[in-house]
């Protein structure tokens, strides 16, 4: 019978991971691209809006009509067009279309598709800046485009690989195109265009990447389609794939049983402190973008907690490895009997040197950057009116996430203990804890790198 059950959870969980999509480029994320076309009396740009769920969750109390008004204002404030030397105005040449797709976790996405002409006779030179959205993550493209009566020698590529901004290719999902300015040059001609190569079309997704069909698991539990002790099972499968991708910590808190001397019962400390500590993340953003977004944009707060949680790593690895180098000065006694030198087996390793501050520490840093489905999944639980569903799912997805390295923790502290009974090298053993100590240093200086430039490109990308 458990079997049985067993097997209907997991075939429950494929159908789930499937069927479950988000937006490519992240949940926060707000693409557009100009598509640039030069004629001889006039220039034309259609402007393409892609913007994901979050965003879109924000504008929920304006109706289409607002939101359509809203995104024209940004618009005709952040399009600039120069033509020969002097800046030309761009006018809405149509009402514009929006449309509200299906998102994740039965959030929308906003679609809106603008027209825009400048009446200009005799175009030599053609300087066009996209300007809209400064600061917000996510695909920025100008495409040209033939016109009539001109040969036109381009900056920008006439390819577009997203079709639209309707899908996207997987080899640039980690970097995505940044592009706001075109140059063209402009001489009477037949509709001819002269363009660079653009980036190749690859293979195309609408998908998101793992981790993030946990969303999906909250929009067919809120729909009523299954039961719901399956859902929990998934959420929880969903958590223990996440912790799986990189990141999370997983290194850091090996490393850190390891230094320490930890026991089982300390690794089950620090995935009860990941739990904690990756549900209060969720829920602190979850105020900041229902009530704080007008100050501080959700996902401009990611790389600080990425440096924040970097230097925690450095601390504890610094503490750790001051520990092991000062107990490194004090050598064990060694034991005689009958002239014999006896010394432990575990390499003088009696007793965990680890702290409740240091798996507290350890745990928060692990758990402090919260899962964007997870947030999603907390919003799309507002908007649906299904808060005690949406939490009950994310502690299970939290959960999860403490499994898994609850799990690595625990097979961390037993092969220790397996290895203190094998008959290896004193000094290896004793260097063990001081080598997982510099782990610990280095991966936390990893962190605080990588979250550096980062917030250095926010800060440019914010201006002034």
């Amino acid at each position: 019978m458990r079997a049985r059950v067993l097997l209907i959870a997991v075939a429950l969980f494929a159908l789930l991971a499937a069927s479950a999509s988000a937006h490519p480029l992240g949940n926060f994320s707000i693409n557009h691209l100009d598509r640039l076309r030069v004629s001889a009396d006039r220039v034309d740009v259609t402007y393409i809006l892609d913007q994901a769920e979050i965003p879109t969750f924000q504008e929920r109390g304006l109706s289409s009509d607002a939101v359509l008004a809203k995104k024209r204002a940004e618009v005709e404030r952040g399009l600039v067009l120069t033509v020969n030397g002097a800046r030309v105005p761009l006018a809405v040449a149509g009402p514009g279309q929006i449309s509200f797709p299906p998102g994740q976790g039965g959030l929308k996405l906003t679609r809106v598709v603008l027209p825009l002409v400048a009446r200009v006779p005799g175009p030599r030179s053609v300087q066009f800046h996209d300007g809209t959205f400064p600061g917000r993550i996510g695909w920025k493209a100008i495409v040209a485009q033939p016109g009539s009566g001109t040969d036109v020698h381009s900056s920008v590529s006439s390819g577009d690989p997203t079709s639209g901004l309707r899908s996207y290719p997987k080899s640039a999902l980690r970097s995505p195109l940044d592009e706001r300015d075109a140059t063209l040059s402009v001489k009477p001609g037949n509709g001819s265009l002269t363009a660079p190569k653009g980036p190749d079309q690859g293979e195309a997704t609408t998908h998101n990447r793992s981790g993030d069909g946990f969303a999906g698991v909250f929009a067919d539990a809120a729909a009523g389609r299954g039961v719901l002790v399956f859902f929990l099972l998934a959420a929880l499968a969903w958590g223990a794939m996440h912790a799986l991708s990189p990141g999370h910590g997983k290194t850091m808190v090996a490393a850190y049983l390891v230094g320490t001397r930890g026991r089982a019962r300390h690794a089950v400390a620090l995935g009860a402190t990941v739990t904690v500590t990756h549900t209060i993340g969720v829920f602190a953003l979850g105020v900041v973008t229902l009530l704080l977004s007008q100050w501080i944009l959700p996902e401009q707060l990611y790389p600080w907690l990425n440096l924040v949680s970097g230097l925690m790593v450095v601390v504890i690895g610094a503490a750790v490895l001051r520990k092991r180098v000062a107990s490194s000065q004090f050598p064990v006694p060694s034991h005689h009997h009958y002239g014999h030198h006896h010394h432990p087996a575990d390499g003088g390793r009696r007793t965990a040197d680890i702290s409740p501050k240091g798996i507290i520490a350890m745990g928060a840093s692990a758990g402090l950057i919260p899962c964007p489905s997870a947030l999603v999944v907390l919003l799309a639980a507002i908007a649906q009116h299904q808060i005690a569903l949406g939490l009950l799912l994310i502690t299970m997805f939290s959960l999860g996430l403490a499994a898994t390295l609850t799990g690595l923790g625990l097979v961390v502290v037993y092969a220790n203990r397996l290895t203190s009974r094998i008959n290896m090298s004193g000094r290896l053993v004793a260097a063990l804890p001081a080598v997982s100590a510099l782990v610990i240093v280095g991966a936390g200086c990893v962190l605080t790198a990588h979250a550096l430039p980062q917030l250095v490109l926010r800060v440019m990308l914010a201006g002034p």
